[in-house]
């Protein structure tokens, strides 16, 4: 019997799947590249490689087709803000959202952004006064210059609705052991009460809906070891509270 020779096949493999592998391969090296250079460059820039890179994957549209986060850096910490409120009564936060709007449109109109700014937080709508915009380091008593400062932001408290507000004073952490203050509760607490002294010469202002706190060097905002930081931290902030948490024996303002 003859034997039939076996014809030799051709072993060569179908390599064809390296094309598309190796493009999947470039457009993930190009997005990790993207992402990398786009968390270190502007708005403008960012938008331009966002265009370009999704008009080549997907004609226009795609994962990148979104705001820089850096322009929405605003929107987001305003609505960090009101997210803290979301402690309190449906009315109530919508009440110091519009209070809060009212009271940024005040401080515009008067110039007075370089002084004060409103922040929400869980407990109500707070304005801080800037810096050392009242206070010497290791004083209580207003700056003669600052008294139409105090005056001017007098102005934001007048409301028609009684609220609680709650005037609280503080301070740097450089010990203080004078003759008028013997620590730095004392002296934060006197800031406070100088400060409602001040604001009081304004008539339309009610005292008994004021109360007055001192935090000392325990709640700082800015490092205390730059003499800017520890100007930060020598202020005062009035926090107003919801109408709900307003002393129901204070009678309402008449007209």
């Amino acid at each position: 019997m003859v034997k039939r020779k076996k014809k030799k096949h051709d072993d060569h493999i179908d390599e064809s799947w390296l094309l598309p592998y190796s493009d999947l391969l470039t457009l993930l090296l190009a997005l990790f590249v993207v992402l990398f250079a786009s968390s270190s460059i502007d708005a403008q820039k960012f938008q331009a490689i966002s265009s370009a890179f999704n008009n080549e994957l997907q004609g226009g549209s795609g994962v990148l087709d979104y705001q820089s986060p850096i322009e929405n850096d605003s929107m987001s910490e305003v609505e960090t803000e009101r997210q803290q409120l979301n402690g309190l009564e449906k009315e109530d936060r919508e009440e110091l959202i519009e209070m809060q709007e009212k009271m940024t449109q005040y401080i515009n109109e008067n110039n007075l952004q370089d002084k004060v700014e409103t922040a929400l937080n869980g407990e109500g709508l707070l304005l801080r006064i800037r810096d050392n915009v009242l206070f010497n380091s290791g004083a209580a008593e207003i700056q003669p210059e600052q008294i139409v400062s105090a005056q001017e932001i007098s102005e934001l408290l007048v409301m028609d609705i009684p609220r609680s507000i709650i005037i609280s004073g503080h301070t740097d952490n450089v010990p203080i052991k004078t003759a008028m203050f013997d620590s730095n509760w004392e002296l934060s607490a006197m800031r406070a009460v100088n400060f409602m002294k001040e604001i009081f010469k304004n008539e339309k202002l009610d005292p008994r809906l004021f109360s007055a706190k001192g935090y000392g060097e325990y709640q700082p905002i800015a490092s205390n070891d730059s003499i800017s930081g520890r100007a930060q931290n020598r202020r005062v902030e009035i926090l107003i509270l919801p109408q709900g948490q307003t002393d129901q024996s204070v009678p309402e303002a008449t007209e």
